[in-house]
């Protein structure tokens, strides 16, 4: 019998309720900060989910690889539209943030797929410290891409509101401020680790491209 990969559970629930919760969250966020920031949020909620269910019930899908990046970067990446409409000082800071993530993954994702690997995660842990430890490590690579979720969102509710004031005398602080200094760090750190890709995955396509010039300059002079 004939698989329907597109009906995955990982596939539904990763990706296909994911980008209705975003395009809901996107509809609100002119005018309902609190429901678009809920609909973001359970978005990218989702994601933690995708992957377990394919390996439990082993519906790993290269579809659900590709539609789980792209929907990371352009829900990300529309937030961060959103967020230089409310911060025209630092539109620069997300135009950079929105290029990099996106110029980072998409060439990655390629030069995994030019050397042969399943997807852009499966890395040689000879490679690159950083890397190895970023995608070998589950909680960290949670923990990173929630802090960077949170980051951008809290960013665009500390537009609206403070959030709920923390009774600390003279130190009291809106809730959601507090947040964003906490993953603020993580989020910067993260935008390090994507330029890490970006020149891990370019060095390793300047490889390949002397490999394969090589091959051809040997096989040139054996004619």
């Amino acid at each position: 019998m004939t698989e329907n990969v597109f009906l995955f559970v990982p596939n539904i629930i990763g990706n296909y309720f994911r980008i209705i919760c975003a395009f809901v969250s996107f509809y609100y966020m002119p005018f309902d900060h609190y429901r678009a920031a809920f609909f973001y949020l359970l978005s990218g909620f989702l994601d933690a989910f995708d992957g377990h269910f394919a390996r439990m019930l082993n519906q790993t899908s290269k579809l659900g690889a590709m539609l789980d990046q792209l929907t990371d970067r352009i829900s990300t990446m529309c937030l961060c539209g959103v967020l230089c409409y409310f911060y025209p000082k630092y539109i620069i800071f997300f135009q950079f943030s929105m290029a990099l993530d996106i110029f980072s993954h998409w060439i990655h994702l390629h030069s995994s797929l030019m050397i042969g690997k399943e997807n852009h995660k499966h890395i040689d842990l000879s490679e690159n410290f950083i890397l190895r430890h970023y995608y070998t490590n589950r909680q960290l690579l949670f923990v990173f891409c929630a802090a960077n979720e949170l980051f951008f969102c809290l960013l665009y509710l500390r537009y609206f509101t403070i959030g709920p004031v923390l009774p600390l005398g003279p130190l009291s602080i809106g809730l959601w401020t507090l947040i964003l200094c906490i993953t603020a760090p993580i989020a910067f750190a993260k935008m390090v680790i994507s330029g890490v890709h970006l020149v891990v995955a370019c060095q390793n396509i300047a490889s390949i491209d002397v490999t394969e010039r090589e091959r051809a300059f040997r096989h040139g002079k054996s004619k």
